[in-house]
């Protein structure tokens, strides 16, 4: 590799890192959206526990959910982490804080350029829905009829996971502050 095309590796590799580091912290510029962005990642945390076992919590929130909704979603938990471990259970917080970060600034950048900015806004999809089928397991498969599909998968799917949260930060990075407009 010559000397210019390290150069350029690094320069765009820094650029990167300055737009993820944008991307990662806008929504800690405001109340409201320090408070949005909590309350996706609560809500993304709970729906991802609850949607581990899907016949479960059906039947559970069919009896009541204002009666059995903690119940499902502390049993699951608890299940959750005796099957996948504390890194596993982490892994799913991550995501579930990533998408908090990635709805808030998605809705930014909708507010600030419109539709006209879709592209970078299907440029986040990807990597939620990836990142998203990764954290929950066989929750998401289980609905799609592959219920054992991460059981098969080295480490209970967690390499899977740990890539759909690198593809959800590739494409934070991509994105960059949802304030400005680039055009690279």
């Amino acid at each position: 590799m010559t000397e210019h095309t390290a150069d350029g590796w690094r320069r765009r590799f820094e650029q990167f890192g300055s737009r993820l580091g944008a991307a990662l912290t806008y929504p800690l510029t405001s109340w409201p959206r320090i408070l949005a962005a909590a309350a996706l990642a609560v809500a993304t945390f709970v729906l991802l526990i609850l949607s581990t076992f899907p016949t479960y919590t059906v039947q559970m929130l069919g009896a009541g959910v204002q009666r059995y909704l903690l119940r499902a979603f502390l049993d699951l938990l608890d299940t959750t982490y005796r099957s996948i471990g504390v890194f596993g259970v982490g892994l799913i917080a991550c995501y579930a804080v990533l998408t908090g970060v990635a709805v808030v600034n998605v809705a930014a950048q909708l507010r600030v350029v419109g539709l006209s900015s879709l592209s970078d806004l299907t440029g986040v999809l990807p990597g939620l829905v990836a990142s998203g089928c990764a954290s929950c397991g066989a929750g998401v498969l289980g609905f799609l009829g592959f219920t054992g599909a991460l059981a098969v998968l080295p480490f209970h799917g967690g390499l899977l996971r740990v890539g759909g949260l690198l593809l959800l930060l590739l494409f934070l990075g991509r994105a960059g502050d949802p304030r400005q407009c680039r055009l690279t």
